[in-house]
């Protein structure tokens, strides 16, 4: 009986440290979605990622995705133990670490002009008051965790005949609007444009192929998506940032080391000036032809739009009230003699 009991031991031990080890083989998978997929920049800046995050004893498999949708699905499914996609899919998880890319967030204006410099520095300053240990309360909600963000760039309208420069004349013209991102098709609708529902995986094509007249757009889409295509010989590229967007990776906290979050969140605050540096280079790929400057008046009025609509959508729980309080914070500590600065808005 001794010796059944001694087997019945040695082979519980041997299923367990055999799962153990299967475990450690399989290691995490990690889902990225890049739209030019393994050849991305996104895909290739986890190559470093996966060897520095090792060291704290992740086993890393970085699969990447061309379609955004797929990818967090994936994620959302556990086929994926984390996730890396723009914040519009990511708000899901983490509504106050999106809070920044929400339309006109980040934007700093100066005398009628956007300052890019500044409004950079208040995407910065953000995330990293999301990265610092502090902060890690509110990177985790539930089974899942914010553990890291980088910034992509700069959203602007790109437009397929250049007569569409002011929110009027945008009035009746088909926009695109992501499938995900129900605020977006209000906001559309609120200055008398049409959405037309896209995913990120087809509203380039859409563009391309004269489906809509509008779309919003990092800058570092412009070539690999071949947005001169939809720009023609007409179009152009309105010079306001709409938003500046992030990519967030999102990982289900319980399949990786203790303190793997925060070492995440480290390694990504860490290489913000690399990647910010990409991001604003990407704009110098636009021909100078192309942009349309708007008038400090119109800077002055997109302002206006798209902060009384980031209130409306957060009224009506689209946006994280918390978050963008914390935004706003930010940009009147870099512009204190903004108006909003000594108006109530934005801080619930």
């Amino acid at each position: 009986m001794s010796r059944n009991l001694e087997t019945l031991k040695v082979l519980f031990l041997a299923g367990v440290l055999g799962s153990v080890a299967g475990v450690a083989q399989a290691g995490q998978r990690v889902c990225v979605f890049d739209p030019l997929g393994t050849s991305g920049e996104a895909f290739r800046a986890l190559a470093d990622y996966r060897i520095h995050m090792s060291r704290f004893g992740a086993d890393l498999t970085i699969k990447s995705y061309t379609n955004e949708a797929v990818a967090v699905e994936d994620f959302r499914s556990r086929q994926c133990d984390a996730v890396m996609a723009t914040a519009i899919r990511t708000r899901q998880f983490n509504a106050t670490a999106a809070a920044l890319d929400s339309p006109g967030a980040a934007s700093i204006l100066r005398k009628g002009r956007i300052d890019m410099d500044a409004s950079f520095d208040v995407v910065r300053r953000f995330i990293g008051l999301m990265s610092a240990p502090k902060a890690a309360n509110l990177m985790r909600v539930g089974q899942f965790e914010v553990a890291g963000i980088l910034p992509l760039g700069a959203a602007y309208a790109f437009v397929n005949d250049r007569s569409i420069n002011t929110l009027k004349a945008a009035a009746g013209k088909r926009v695109a609007a992501f499938e995900n991102d129900k605020s977006q098709a209000e906001l559309i609708q609120r200055v008398g444009a049409v959405p037309v529902t896209v995913n990120i995986s087809n509203f380039s094509t859409m563009f391309n192929n004269g489906n809509v007249d509008v779309i919003v757009a990092p800058t570092i889409a412009y070539k690999p998506l071949e947005l001169h295509k939809g720009l023609g010989k007409k179009g152009a590229v309105a010079k306001f940032p709409l938003a500046i967007l992030t990519y967030q990776m999102v990982i289900r906290h319980e399949a990786f080391p203790k303190d793997f979050g925060q070492k995440s969140r480290d390694y990504f605050y860490a290489g913000f000036a690399q990647a910010a540096t990409i991001a604003r280079r990407s704009d110098q790929d636009i021909p100078a032809n192309m942009w349309i400057e708007p008038t400090p008046e119109e800077n002055d009025a997109y302002m206006v739009m798209l902060r009384q609509g980031r209130v409306l959508m957060a009224n009506k729980g689209y946006f994280d009230k918390p978050g963008l309080k914390l935004v706003k914070k930010i940009r009147c500590s870099l512009e204190p003699a903004a108006s909003e600065c000594s108006e109530r808005t934005e801080t619930w």
